[in-house]
């Protein structure tokens, strides 16, 4: 691996955990678990080798379809898990920062999502944005009101809409967009996963699933992506 050809933000799509379980003969709430200790790995390997984002795709604005039991033990486990993970993020100079429709969770998941997001906040040694209630197309529908709403008040005149202007009414205003995106478990598709950002990303599928995810695969992935000439719609 290059260490001088790190990408800066690297967003994954956590696909497997329950196929995960199901094959282990476990229940897949284990699999959720395993899940979120993969997370933890790889955010701290990643902060290790210097990357400077990485996005995880959590919970979608799809996944509300799944059984109520599930979506409930889904909802528990991610408030258990930033209520905990909030202290160890402080003390590893970790920042964490919440995407998605925040106002459709529960009261007391919304405030352990601030309360984790307010403790971290001066970290800077890795930016770990988390997908929870996220849908890419919600994102940009709620970036267009925003702007049309400025548009109807006078702050901004039609001729300033941009895509810079877009950008910074996203989720993630601030933040570059991801070099590279890591999909496990086989599947070859996006999913409705930051489509306004990785437009230019590179892709790698990995058939895989998430809780079987290493550092080396990390590794592996990087290796990959710099052998690849991101040319940007140029020639």
């Amino acid at each position: 691996m290059n260490e001088t050809n790190i990408p800066s933000h690297i967003a994954i799509i956590m696909d497997g955990n329950r196929r995960w379980a199901k094959e282990k003969g476990l229940d897949y709430k284990v699999g959720h678990k395993e899940g979120a200790k993969t997370i933890e790995k790889i955010v701290r390997y990643a902060k290790k080798i210097g990357i400077k984002y990485i996005t995880v795709y959590a919970f979608s604005t799809e996944n509300w379809k799944r059984s109520k039991e599930e979506v409930g033990a889904l909802m528990l486990l991610l408030k258990n898990y930033l209520d905990d993970y909030s202290k160890r993020a402080d003390t590893e100079n970790i920042k964490v920062k919440v995407l998605g429709d925040l106002s459709a969770l529960s009261d007391g998941l919304q405030k352990t999502i601030r309360k984790c997001e307010e403790r971290t906040k001066n970290n800077d040694g890795i930016t770990f944005c988390i997908g929870i209630n996220y849908g890419g197309r919600d994102e940009i529908v709620r970036a267009v009101k925003s702007i049309a709403t400025d548009v109807k008040n006078g702050k901004i005149d039609i001729k300033d809409i941009n895509e810079v202007l877009v950008s910074n009414n996203l989720y993630t205003a601030g933040m570059p967009d991801p070099d590279l995106v890591i999909r496990t478990s086989g599947e070859l598709r996006t999913s409705n996963f930051l489509p306004w950002q990785i437009v230019y990303s590179e892709f790698l599928f990995l058939d895989k699933y998430w809780p079987d995810f290493s550092e080396e695969d990390l590794d592996n992935a990087i290796e990959v992506y710099q052998k690849r000439n991101r040319k940007f719609g140029a020639k």
